[in-house]
């Protein structure tokens, strides 16, 4: 069955920082331009935050919120959720759906190596069940029924 490391590794994208003076408005700008949810906020090596669109839709109906001014240290999630790199991709998807969370670091001794959404979980979990499908026999089930002997 598949891990968090194999989707990681299928996925073939890197993880797209920025430090935590970034303006909202310039974190917009390189989440569009990557086409992606979710910012990773980065100081040095270490990650220290995460920042997505659902943040921004609920920041924006703050009172005297700004985007071109607000930095990104202030409005971001330091909770960070992990999980393990070996963790299989069902158990990655109870996390995503029981924490109520889109975004998951994965952790590969001590550090995190790279962050899943939850559309590249269940996009993974489908194709698992499929492989898991196809390798079933189904001729039992084809071929159930039989010929009533004449008497």
């Amino acid at each position: 069955m598949k891990r968090a490391i194999d989707i990681l590794l299928e996925k073939k994208r890197e993880m797209v920082t920025v430090s935590p003076e970034t303006t909202l408005y310039e974190a917009v700008k390189i989440m569009v331009a990557n086409n992606i949810g979710a910012i990773v906020v980065a100081e040095g090596e270490e990650i220290i935050g995460i920042w997505t669109e659902r943040d921004l839709l609920r920041q924006s109906a703050e009172e005297g919120f700004n985007l071109k001014t607000a930095v990104i240290k202030d409005y971001m999630s330091r909770e960070l959720k992990t999980a393990s790199a070996s963790e299989p991709i069902y158990k990655l998807q109870d996390l995503i759906s029981g924490l109520y969370i889109r975004h998951l670091f994965i952790v590969c001794e001590g550090k995190i190596i790279g962050l899943l959404s939850a559309g590249d979980i269940a996009r993974a979990c489908l194709v698992e069940r499929a492989r898991e499908m196809d390798s079933i026999s189904w001729e039992y089930y084809e071929n159930w029924r039989w010929e009533k002997k004449k008497r």
